[in-house]
């Protein structure tokens, strides 16, 4: 047995042997037939022995060759193993919600990825805000964010790199005692008057407070008074209890019970979403979600930015 084989020989035998046609297995490789060929004679020169028994009309495995198959598989398999590096672990993202909504951006990529790499573990973490994900980005505790790149501090971006992913519509979330929550869709002109929650009182979340107050110092708008952030869908259905103010949030979620979710318009606000994560990370989750963000961006539409909407300058840039 020689001490040399190269994969590419193995290969070329193992798909060879699995089609028993040199034209499909040649295909498989993105071989000329020719060269997959030459490879099986070369394979066969260093093991002196025939591996297949050839016609004009059909190519058989000999003896030799039937043994040899399931040694190549495992050396093969240990090969690709070897070759993959060490486990990357787990992938852990923060979805930037600790509710449920219908169409949540991060919730569809991470199903999204999973699909596509079901040998891949990724964690979701639920705590939400990009702005406290990107402090935990930056000291390694976090792998991939998702929110409002464009209003977290410059000395965070800087250690940060993001890949514009949606420009989602923004709505208030109202109770239903609130005097704007009969209306199918609420003009930005209507919330004059009525004060509007833009998340002021949670440190998570500061790049969404700035994003409201942008939006609200453009139409002379007033913001409500900070307040205790709730956690989850019951303590947010007895913060709009309590409070009865109008909160901005997007169309996509959540689904708060006592609650309704109205879309803004004229203009349409929207709200950038990024996937943000450290530079240099090679994990395979994290390509399968920017390869889920591009295929269903594509797919609905995701930055397509409507006419006559609403977008901060800043965020306009990330657009290119």
């Amino acid at each position: 047995m020689p001490q040399d084989l190269h994969p590419r020989l193995l290969r070329g035998f193992a798909a060879t042997a699995e089609t028993l046609h040199f034209g499909r297995a040649a295909s498989r490789l993105h071989l000329a037939q020719q060269a997959l060929s030459r490879d099986i004679r070369a394979l066969e020169r260093a093991l002196g022995c025939e591996l297949f028994t050839r016609t004009t009309r059909s190519v058989e495995l000999t003896e030799a060759g039937s043994e040899l198959l399931p040694k190549v598989r495992r050396l093969l398999a240990l090969h690709d193993e070897i070759a993959a590096g060490p486990d990357p672990g787990p992938l852990l993202v923060d979805l930037n919600s600790d509710v449920t909504g219908e169409d949540l951006t991060a919730d569809r990529l991470l199903a999204a990825a999973r699909a596509a790499l079901p040998g891949g573990e990724l964690l979701a973490r639920y705590h939400g805000g990009l702005a406290a994900a990107a402090r935990e980005l930056a000291a390694h505790r976090l792998d991939v964010g998702y929110g409002r790149y464009a209003g977290l501090p410059a000395e965070l971006r800087a250690g940060l790199v993001q890949e514009p992913v949606r420009l989602e519509p923004m709505a208030v979330l109202l109770p239903l005692g609130h005097p704007l929550a009969a209306h199918p869709e609420v003009s930005v002109a209507a919330l004059a008057g009525h004060p509007v929650d833009i998340c002021a009182g949670n440190p998570a979340t500061t790049e969404w407070t700035d994003l409201g107050r942008l939006l609200l110092a453009a139409h002379g708008l007033t913001a409500a008074g900070p307040h205790t952030p709730p956690v989850g869908e019951a303590e947010l259905a007895h913060y709009l209890r309590r409070h009865g103010e109008a909160m901005l949030t997007t169309t996509g979620g959540p689904v708060v019970p006592g609650a309704v979710v109205r879309p803004l318009v004229a203009p349409v606000p929207l709200s950038l979403v990024s996937l943000v994560h450290r530079p240099g990370c090679r994990h395979p989750g994290l390509a399968a979600l920017r390869t889920a963000a591009r295929e269903l961006g594509a797919r609905e539409g995701w930055l397509r930015r409507p006419p006559g909407s609403w977008l901060p300058a800043a965020d306009a840039e990330l657009l290119g």
